[in-house]
């Protein structure tokens, strides 16, 4: 990546394999100084210690729930916690927000849009670094930051959700290649791609609404019939 980024992120998750994961997400993005831990006791214990810039706090841990963790931490410490959970109810994300949780995201999940969640909180919370200039992408009128998670078009900037910038780059990290629906549903959603087709076509007309002029006759977001999807510069023949 070029720059490493010397943001504190700490992980609580009582699933190895989820710990493990969301590390290597973080690490390609730069993030190394990360700690595991996965019990809320310690957790707590930790963001005493460490004092991190970022916490993503899993809501099911084997001694105390993640509410309650969050509770204790925010007697001390007031950095973003983005929360994990396998609920999917209104009730509980409203829970976790008024616990002073700062996002919710809820399993199954990509890893890479924890990654850009993370980020967008640190950038708000005023922590992190400046991207290196190679992580900047124009294509046209378009211009990308990945790091940042900003994206503006002709100067004018163009607001995303998570999903739909994740989508971006990753259409932009391979211009101009035809990428098959199946293969980016895989890529973004970390997921089997059977019964993708709706929700890649649904992400992808949104995309199109935010970012073409007229979205029925796209000049950046292409569709290969039969084939998928790809991002072109218009301005290049």
């Amino acid at each position: 990546m070029g720059l490493v980024n010397k943001s504190r992120i700490m992980i609580v998750d009582d699933e190895p394999d989820i710990l493990e994961l969301l590390e290597k997400a973080l690490n390609l993005e730069g993030y190394g100084n990360i700690v595991k831990v996965d019990s809320g006791r310690l957790a707590v214990k930790a963001c005493r210690e460490m004092r991190p810039e970022a916490i993503i706090l899993d809501i099911m841990l084997p001694d105390m729930d993640g509410y309650e963790v969050c509770r204790q931490i925010r007697e001390f410490c007031l950095c973003p916690v983005l929360f994990l959970s396998a609920k999917n109810e209104e009730l509980d994300k409203i829970l976790g927000l008024a616990v002073g949780g700062d996002d919710y995201v809820t399993k199954p999940f990509s890893p890479r849009e924890i990654v850009y969640r993370v980020k967008a909180q640190l950038r708000r919370a005023g922590y992190g670094e400046h991207p290196p200039k190679d992580d900047f992408v124009k294509i046209g009128e378009l211009e990308i930051d990945p790091a940042g998670c900003r994206v503006r078009k002709g100067g004018s900037p163009i607001e995303l959700t998570a999903r739909e910038f994740e989508i971006l780059v990753y259409l932009a990290e391979n211009k101009g290649r035809v990428i098959s629906r199946e293969r980016l549903y895989e890529a973004i959603w970390g997921q089997d791609s059977f019964g993708c087709d709706n929700t890649v076509m649904v992400h992808m007309r949104h995309l199109r609404e935010k970012l073409e002029e007229n979205p029925a006759e796209p000049e950046y977001l292409i569709t290969m019939k039969g084939l998928g999807y790809k991002l072109v510069n218009p301005y290049e023949t």
